[in-house]
């Protein structure tokens, strides 16, 4: 599980090290690979401000630029984008310096005047996907600043190497949460923009989770024929959206933690699963045949062409999600690109469930598939979190989103009482300090080493007060 630092710093509201979260998290949560800072590769980048443009005389789609980058005089730059204009500052790359990918600048002539360096697009500073302009910087920064002091995008990469056991820690939340034990301080999740939307997604999901196995959400029939599969599955319809690229803080956090940003329907579904460990999908409503949603086990052979281009024959001990006529998406696992998000979208189905992790497992198994969301659908997350993240990932494409009260259970406990609910949920786990010892009680049913049933005996597991609950680990 790869964590950014930043992203944590924003949950627990307190300037962090990298070295010393690792070793926090070391000692008390998970083993840490490593450390990597990202971004450094832009340590020769300054700001610059551009002091007058003017044509190039042997190119019309060229122009001069009078750049003023902290040096002792201004230097001339060839650029060729169109959107640089006088007394805007834009990142600077001067003559040596090495950018991402590798490219070391030196000093050249392009059409027969000699360029100084060059004014840095999205693109080449690994920042985007955008090479059309150069990326107006706002910033109050003299120029000659470096470029990573000016514009706070340095990070750090920690990597956690999470246990069966532990999947509350595949999510930012979910270590943040193990931090603010020791740092004494509290988590919190940013208030969501939208609060009429997500009320109305609650009151729908509720409406067909609870009280009916088929129903209809604003025009769209959705029908539950798999619920041991997919015990809690729901759905929002959204209309009129526009799909265009991510917000730039957007599509920074997912870039923090190795995700491609794609656009901003995906990226906003994406960054609900790195911050609380909840699966989200997006259909394009236009593809849908039907309208329709159905949950159901997979037929014999039934074919499918997921994502990755590969045609796959699934069997009825998985789960899919249809439309009136075929699947759609092999359920926890990977969609197809039959009812894909794409620019042309207007209408979305969103998507919120919780299946049942073991098939999931299987079902990965069988098609040789992984990927982060399969992770998530395989682990024991909470079922009753769906709705809410659901309702968080419709803003978060414009602004961040709410915290979950659903759950306190599972995301309102203290430590020892996770670590001790987390013996006494799973059949398999065992205590690798404390063994489990004193009284009998209803609390822990334990499983044997040698014996593949459980004991008659049933035994609580008492931990020394703030044990970590990293302690406990499966067998």
């Amino acid at each position: 599980m790869i964590v950014s630092r930043r992203w944590l710093e924003a949950l627990l509201g307190k300037p962090l090290e990298g070295q010393d979260v690792a070793d926090r998290l070391a000692r008390q949560v998970a083993p840490v690979d490593g450390v990597v800072p990202i971004h450094q590769d832009l340590r020769d980048v300054v700001v610059a401000r551009v002091l007058e443009v003017r044509q190039h005389p042997n190119a019309d789609r060229l122009t001069l630029c009078m750049v003023d980058a902290g040096g002792t005089a201004p230097v001339e730059v060839v650029c060729g984008a169109q959107n640089v204009q006088a007394g805007k500052t834009y990142p600077f790359a001067p003559v040596g310096a090495t950018l991402p990918g590798g490219l070391k600048l030196e000093r050249r002539k392009i059409r027969g005047v000699e360029s100084n360096g060059m004014l840095c697009s999205a693109k080449e500073l690994g920042l985007g996907v955008d090479h059309a302009g150069i990326l107006e910087l706002q910033t109050e920064a003299p120029p000659g600043t470096p470029f990573l002091e000016a514009v706070p995008i340095a990070d750090e990469q920690i990597i956690i190497d999470v246990s069966a056991n532990r999947p509350d820690l595949l999510c930012h939340k979910g270590v943040a949460r193990e931090l603010a034990v020791g740092l004494g301080a509290t988590v919190k999740l940013p208030p969501i923009g939208m609060r009429d939307a997500g009320s109305e997604m609650r009151k729908n999901a509720s409406h067909i989770s609870h009280h009916a196995s088929r129903g209809t959400v604003d025009g769209v029939d959705v029908r539950l024929e798999d619920p041991e599969g997919a015990p809690r599955y729901m759905i929002a319809v959204i209309r009129g959206v526009k799909v265009q690229q991510s917000p730039a803080w957007l599509a920074a956090r997912l870039q923090s933690v190795g995700q491609r940003s794609i656009n901003n329907i995906v990226d906003a579904t994406n960054y609900i699963l790195f911050e609380v460990n909840q699966p989200l999908h997006a259909f394009d409503l236009a593809k849908l045949r039907g309208p329709a949603v159905v949950v159901r086990r997979a037929k014999p052979n039934e074919p499918i062409v997921t994502l990755d281009g590969v045609q796959r024959k699934l069997n009825p001990e998985m789960t899919v999600i249809c439309d009136a006529e075929r699947p759609t998406i092999v359920a926890g696992v990977m969609g197809s690109a039959e009812s894909e998000v794409t620019e042309s979208t207007t209408d979305i189905v969103l998507e919120a469930a919780y299946f049942q992790p073991t098939r999931i497992r299987r079902t990965r198994r069988a098609l040789g598939l992984s990927s982060r969301a399969t992770a998530s659908s395989a682990a024991s997350t909470c079922w009753r979190c769906p709705t809410h993240w659901g309702a968080r990932s419709i803003s978060s494409a414009r602004s961040p989103v709410a915290r979950c009260a659903s759950h306190p259970s599972i995301f309102g406990r203290s430590r020892r009482s996770r670590a001790r609910s987390s013996c006494a949920k799973r059949a398999s786990v065992s205590c690798s300090v404390w063994p489990c010892r004193g009284k009998k009680s209803s609390g822990c049913s334990r499983r044997s080493a040698s014996s593949p049933r459980p004991r008659k005996t049933v035994w609580r597991c008492r931990f020394p007060a703030g044990v970590p609950t990293s302690r406990v680990k499966s067998t």
